[in-house]
């Protein structure tokens, strides 16, 4: 359906659960190098369970690789900085929701290279952000809902 990206993930647990979100949802994991753990890592598999075998994965060397394969792909990037919210968006199967690392967000260059297409999630003023594999299931389930969860039952 869709494709999740995770640019320098961090943290094993919340790509994990991305990735559980993906098997349950059909969506393709890309994950963008470097990575903050091992792919054998044993908190990447207990987030994930069982479901590892439903998920298809992508590992890029890096943000130029990934866009070497998926430049010219719809990209949304996701990111406090965003001026309009993410159910603005008009989503179809096939677009890459593109997250950052936990700590930092996605870096201002690559934010730069679609000012139109960064998306935010609402939040109340003193609240940075969400955690990554809990915004990651918002945006990707709006896209599903905006295309009547085809595939989904």
């Amino acid at each position: 359906m869709f494709h999740i990206v995770l640019v320098e993930p961090e943290i094993p647990p919340n790509t994990g659960n991305v990735a559980r979100l993906c098997a349950g949802t059909g969506c393709e994991l890309h994950l963008i190098k470097p990575l903050g753990f091992s792919i054998d890592d044993k908190q990447l598999k207990r987030a994930g369970l069982d479901y590892w075998h439903l998920v298809k994965v992508h590992v890029h060397d890096n943000w130029a690789a990934f866009l070497g394969k998926h430049g010219q792909a719809n990209l949304y990037l996701l990111s406090t900085k965003g001026k309009k919210a993410y159910h603005e968006f008009h989503y179809r199967p096939g677009d890459f929701f593109v997250f950052g690392k936990e700590t930092k967000g996605l870096p201002e260059e690559i934010l730069n290279e679609r000012p139109q297409q960064v998306a935010r999630i609402p939040l109340v003023a003193d609240a940075r952000s969400l955690n990554l594999s809990n915004a990651v299931s918002v945006v990707v389930f709006e896209g599903l809902r905006q295309n009547g969860f085809a595939g989904l039952v």
